[in-house]
């Protein structure tokens, strides 16, 4: 597939006099989906952990590397799928979790909007746990694109393996278990505007939809904000080591540590069986102060062996999703980008915004001279002088 055309065709519809109604430059998308939405909404979504430095490092990092153009390769024909975990993607790009992607369209269904965009495009989505749709009805959606289901593991254990086997049952292909969010960070921005969504019942579906939360519950849930005080008790899990094989017991389907940072974190996760690392700082949302994710990438590749290595934060562009595959990622997450989507035009603009990197990333290797994913490595690279 040459992701490539899709300028072709916003040429071609030029020609017509049709320009295109969503943005085509990050700063454009993200300008105007601070208009669309809702000032506390914006602020979660577009805000990040202290003084948000980790979270512009995140984005900034991608400047520091440069692809080596390598001419006379024969690059008409770009082979971007990549095989993980038994499932062939068309390319090696996701949507990455974002617990209020329910709330960035006006319809307040942006989980299934979500779905629906990797059903249009074959990029997978990884669900949050935070939805305002059930994870049944968000997996209905994905028609054959895979889907995966990430846990905020509870400290109540029945829960867990009941939103563990609910997901296996909807037919999800693989568990990522978010390690770094059992405390929410410090975030000025939503301090600001004293809004924390689940405290308003919002994004609550999976419990409100579990017989085993529900049954825990004495009040009346026709008003989800009665359930926040059981789910507030329940929610963070500090989670050491030794929960592994427990975590493990849960689930034959793959699991994906997400929020690893060190490689001795990821060899030990390798060791204790996990499929997957998830290399990732919460796209500088939960903790300030700390390195680029990209600045981890390499270590947390090398020390993951054979073990397909995801990444995410700070990605704004086909162009870095290049380079985080050239850092050794196995395939590369969307954040917020795909969330203003949502907010300025629902599926069909969170499937602009997939369309755009996707093209961008397929030109690049196109005209860099990296016909395949085999190509992109570490040397194709270099640290750009300042």
């Amino acid at each position: 597939m040459s992701y490539g055309n899709y300028q072709i065709e916003i040429y071609f519809q030029g020609l017509a006099g049709v320009l295109p109604e969503l943005p085509m430059s990050f700063e454009e998308l993200a300008a105007r989906a601070e208009q669309a939405m809702s000032p506390s909404l914006w602020s979660y979504v577009a805000g990040g952990a202290g003084d948000e430095l980790t979270q512009r490092g995140n984005a900034e990092a991608f400047s520091g590397w440069g692809l080596i153009p390598r001419m006379l390769v024969g690059a008409t024909e770009r082979d971007l799928s990549v095989d993980l975990w038994g499932r062939s993607w068309p390319a090696p790009v996701f949507m990455a979790p974002i617990g209020v992607i329910g709330l960035c369209t006006p319809d307040r269904h942006g989980d299934i909007a979500a779905a629906r965009a990797a059903a249009r495009t074959g990029v997978p989505l990884c669900v949050s746990t935070l939805t305002m749709d059930p994870l049944e009805d968000v997996a209905a959606e994905f028609g054959d694109t895979p889907g995966f289901f990430q846990l905020y593991t509870p400290t109540d254990r029945d829960l867990a393996e009941s939103l563990v086997r609910r997901a296996e049952a909807a037919g999800y292909a693989g568990i990522v278990v978010t390690l770094d969010t059992w405390v929410p960070g410090w975030r000025p921005r939503d301090l600001s505007t004293a809004n924390f969504p689940q405290l308003r019942g919002l994004c609550l579906a999976n419990y409100l939809s579990d017989e085993h939360f529900t049954s825990k519950v004495d009040a009346d849930l026709s008003d989800p904000r009665n359930a926040v005080p059981h789910w507030a008790g329940i929610f963070g899990n500090s989670l050491t080591w030794n929960d592994l094989p427990w975590l493990r017991s849960l689930t034959s389907l793959p699991l994906i540590l997400k929020g690893i940072c060190h490689p001795d974190d990821a060899r030990r996760a390798v060791d204790a069986g996990m499929d997957g690392i998830y290399c990732s700082n919460h796209g500088g949302r939960q903790a300030n102060g700390g390195l680029p994710a990209l600045d981890c990438l390499p270590d947390v590749v090398a020390a993951s062996a054979d073990v397909p290595v995801l990444f995410d934060s700070g990605v704004r562009s086909g162009a870095d999703v290049v380079k985080a595959l050239a850092l050794g990622a196995s395939a590369v997450g969307i954040g917020r980008p795909y969330a203003y989507g949502a907010a300025l035009g629902g599926v069909d603009g969170i499937v602009h915004v997939l369309r755009s990197i996707l093209a961008e990333a397929d030109l690049t290797m196109a005209i860099d001279g990296y016909p395949a994913l085999k190509d992109l490595t570490p040397e194709a690279l270099r640290r750009v002088r300042r």
